[in-house]
């Protein structure tokens, strides 16, 4: 199965960049190819020009080049992955601003749906597991980004792993790392 990984940090060398590696490991042992879009490498640009809005009238509109090479690179792909760190309880505004313009109507809803049938998203939290309980975090991104995202274009088997508190508990760090590594090796099997 190919898979686009979508990575979102300001630094490939970062914890973010590790679970990226152990995702992609996993992967490649487990028979995938790995087609890797960080977006900050390749400075996507994550804000919405006009020619990118969406058209409620025409669901057969042209977008950007940079759009049409963004959906190409999704078409080609079987199923999509995402790693990113938990900011505000969400995806990094770079994440979200990929969505927002490359994800349009007619092509990702609309009148037609994305083709990939599964999706994962891997998020690295700061905060512990008790901290996100408490205030519901966890199932209020679920909602937001699963259902919200996912399954309103079409992804009918998409999951959020969330990892706490991987800044300040090495051990929460290095279970995470393995957890990334298993998730690529059976995930998408």
């Amino acid at each position: 199965m190919n898979v686009l990984v979508v990575f979102d940090h300001p630094r490939r060398q970062s914890f973010c960049g590790a679970m990226l590696d152990n995702l992609v490991e996993g992967l490649e042992s487990a028979g995938h190819k790995a087609e890797i879009a960080d977006l900050r490498a390749e400075a996507f640009d994550p804000r919405l020009p006009e020619a990118d809005e969406p058209d409620w009238a025409d669901d057969r509109k042209i977008y950007s080049p940079e759009v049409l090479k963004e959906q190409a690179r999704i078409a080609r792909n079987d199923a999509l992955a995402f790693v990113f760190p938990v900011w505000w309880w969400s995806f990094p505004a770079t994440t979200k601003g990929w969505i927002d313009r490359v994800w349009n109507n007619g092509w990702a809803y609309g009148s037609a749906r994305l083709p990939q049938s599964r999706a994962l998203l891997i998020g690295a939290a700061s905060a512990s597991a008790e901290a996100y309980r408490k205030r519901g975090y966890d199932d209020a991104m679920r909602v937001q980004l699963v259902t919200g995202i996912m399954d309103y274009c079409g992804i009918a088997k998409a999951g959020l792993e969330l990892f706490h508190d991987v800044t300040d508990n090495a051990e929460a760090g290095h279970q995470a790392l393995k957890r990334a590594r298993q998730l690529g090796l059976t995930y998408f099997s």
